[in-house]
């Protein structure tokens, strides 16, 4: 579409319907959006003039619900899309080349003609986009060029996992526009995870890119990585009177990569007692009788998080099943005892190298005193800093968005809506 018409239509309402999908009916909302995609036509035209035909991508980032620190054992858990998300505005062309500059970063350029993997490139975004684009290039797709400029609501750091909606976003463009949209989601996640794994140098599960490519509310059950069970959950929150709201507590994510590895590594190392690679192919009831034998051989700790990953993980499928059979009373029970078991088994509420600085233990308390004794919180994504989530009645939204700002600071309390669509093409 030419970027007159474009800014025409966001003017005129003549993408509301397009935009309503992923963000909702609500005008205000509406509004931010269409000037949000308006600002953003606006940098792309300044950083790539000359462009004057097109394209509106978005791909949503993601809350996990249930099943914290499972994915990486070949549990279960429970996630959704929210709509928080990576717009991007896109120009296709034949230079054999792509551009994309993101708000806030240097622009990164990969040539197609060489898209082995750079170790200059390593923790660096262009690295996702070279690995991306070799993934594909791998199964055979043609890729031809672009330029884009990405603007995010997914915040670095707050939980709700900006580089797998990144990861999604790119993956999207090139597989609309190159391979006619034929990937399935849980392929395209499945890219994006090895451009983070083989080319940005990180390890991860799938749990993260599999939510933001599929989107909705989402069980999940990775016995079989390669080809994971999916199952989309048709429950909402906000029929049933709820919201979901996750809240930065604004703690330093700095020095955290030890703890944050040492969360799989010492679950394996409980396996490994067993002779297995991963806690799923331990028998529960074996590591319990056997407790006593391998304590000494690995930490407490270790024991500790791998009982969280047995209740957790079967947990995980419970809240599915509850909110399937529409029993909030059982799903609020359940999610509660996920979150006493992060506290006192998992042991991610606060880093142990720096003790003093409790932000989500602090904002799960204060969550409680404002929301009653019943409320429903729990510490969000990997922890140890960052984000607590809370399931809140309506009518009790307000004030609660207040009490998490005056103790947090204006904006760390996100009110979350599930979007129902992962990785899409708005405008073509």
């Amino acid at each position: 579409m030419k970027k007159d018409l474009l800014l025409q239509k966001l003017k005129s309402g003549g993408i509301d319907s397009e935009l309503s999908a992923l963000y909702g009916d609500s005008a205000a909302l509406l509004d931010r959006q269409k000037a949000r995609i308006a600002a953003a036509v606006e940098r792309f035209d300044a950083y790539f003039p000359g462009r004057n035909e097109v394209s509106v991508f978005s791909a949503p980032g993601r809350t996990e619900i249930g099943g914290n620190h499972t994915d990486h054992q070949h549990g279960c858990a429970l996630a959704a899309a929210v709509d928080l998300d990576v717009i991007a505005i896109v120009a296709f062309h034949d230079e054999g080349v792509i551009r994309l500059k993101s708000k806030g970063h240097d622009i990164g350029i990969v040539e197609l003609s060489d898209l082995t993997a750079r170790p200059a490139e390593k923790g660096k975004s262009v690295s996702m986009i070279r690995g991306i684009a070799a993934r594909f290039a791998s199964m055979g797709v043609r890729i031809g060029g672009f330029d884009a400029y990405t603007a995010s609501d997914v915040v670095s750091g707050s939980g709700l996992s900006s580089s797998a909606a990144f990861e999604t976003l790119v993956a999207t463009i090139i597989d609309t526009r190159y391979n006619d949209a034929k990937t399935d989601p849980v392929e395209l996640a499945k890219i994006g995870r090895y451009a983070e794994n083989v080319y940005y140098g990180k390890g991860s599960g799938l749990l993260d890119q599999t939510v933001c490519a599929v989107g909705g509310l989402v069980f999940l059950d990775f016995k079989d990585t390669q080809d994971p069970l999916v199952k989309k959950q048709h429950f909402s929150f906000a029929q049933h009177g709820y919201r979901l709201c996750v809240t930065d507590t604004k703690g330093s994510h700095g020095d955290l990569e030890d703890e944050y590895t040492a969360v799989p590594n010492e679950m394996k190392d409980v396996a490994r007692q067993f002779g297995k690679d991963v806690l799923r192919e331990v028998d529960e009831e074996e590591f319990y009788r056997r407790v006593p034998e391998i304590r000494g051989r690995v930490s407490d700790r270790a024991i500790l998080r791998a009982a969280h990953y047995f209740s957790e993980s079967r947990r995980a499928a419970m809240e599915a099943q509850a909110l399937q059979d529409g029993d909030l009373d059982r799903f609020f029970r359940i999610y509660r005892e996920s979150s006493l078991s992060s506290a006192t088994l998992l042991q991610n509420l606060y880093s142990t190298s720096n003790p003093l600085e409790q932000g989500i233990s602090l904002g799960i308390m204060m969550s409680r005193r404002a929301l009653g004794a019943d409320a429903a919180v729990r510490v969000h994504g990997g922890g140890f800093a960052g984000t607590i989530q809370a399931i809140v009645p309506i009518e009790k939204v307000g004030d609660y968005v207040k009490a998490m700002n005056d103790l947090f600071g204006e904006n760390s309390c996100n009110v979350l809506h599930v979007r129902k669509a992962g990785g899409v093409m708005i405008v073509a």
